[in-house]
């Protein structure tokens, strides 16, 4: 269920909110807002700021993505996951690596908290295999699978638990599609410019152009736009690529 998907290209960029602390995180917001489809809230900023940041996102008609990628026992997870549905995220995440059972609860959690609150339901993401890792990271963990093996195993358990999507490198994009069908949410990170060596801890990437036009539903984009000597031009890029991609892919 693709329950948050739209055609309007600027719906598909996901800003990620990284700041340090409130005000720097409010600076982003009143300069993106109107312009990217959600914030993404992640470990450092929640840590720091809580949840006056969802509430200062969602009072200016935001969405949010709260990125913190829950992995503990089955139990522990639900109730994590009941707390964000308490938030009234717009989506959020967990480990697939967590196994089955966690994200089958997770998700039966989410949807019992959400109609007992008369809310709609977030989407709710299992997270593949980070894109800051490549096969000899895995090889370091004890991994015997490739990068490209363990995204599709984790895409496909996480499917099977009625999880809405993923989130995954933009290169696994075809491999998921194949393997869990059209409706299910693909959300990619990893995304820099097309003509921008990459010079960061991201090691499997592609542009927004790239990405949209593989079949992603959702990019998350930080980086490239905070750094920007004019964040405003370079998310207006972004927006266009999507544009771009989403013509490309309906042409195909």
């Amino acid at each position: 269920m693709k329950s948050i998907s739209s055609s309007n290209p600027k719906d598909k960029l996901i800003f990620a909110l990284d700041a340090a602390g409130y005000e720097e995180a409010l600076s982003w917001i009143n300069l993106l807002s109107g312009h990217v489809g959600m914030f993404k809230v992640g470990k450092e900023l929640f840590t720091s700021v809580g949840p006056k940041i969802i509430e200062t996102i969602k009072q200016r008609e935001s969405k949010v993505f709260l990125d913190l990628k829950f992995h503990d026992i089955p139990n522990t997870v639900a109730r994590a996951a009941e707390a964000a549905v308490a938030l009234n995220v717009d989506m959020f995440n967990v480990h697939a690596a967590g196994g089955s059972r966690m994200m089958r609860e997770t998700v039966d959690a989410v949807a019992a908290c959400a109609g007992k609150r008369g809310i709609k339901m977030p989407v709710v993401l299992a997270v593949t295999v980070l894109t800051s890792l490549n096969n000899s990271d895995l090889q370091e963990i004890g991994f015997e699978k490739t990068t490209d093996e363990l995204v599709t195993h984790l895409a496909k358990l996480a499917h099977l638990a009625g999880m809405t999507g993923v989130v995954a490198s933009p290169r696994d994009i075809a491999a998921i599609r194949s393997a869990c069908g059209k409706d299910f949410v693909i959300v990619t990170p990893g995304i820099r410019s097309a003509d921008e060596p990459v010079k960061d801890d991201q090691k499997r990437t592609l542009s927004a152009f790239e990405a949209i036009q593989s079949g992603a539903d959702y990019i998350v984009v930080g980086r490239p736009i905070r750094n920007a000597p004019g964040p405003l031009t370079a998310c207006s890029r972004i927006v266009d690529e999507i544009a771009c991609g989403l013509a490309s892919r309906e042409g195909t």
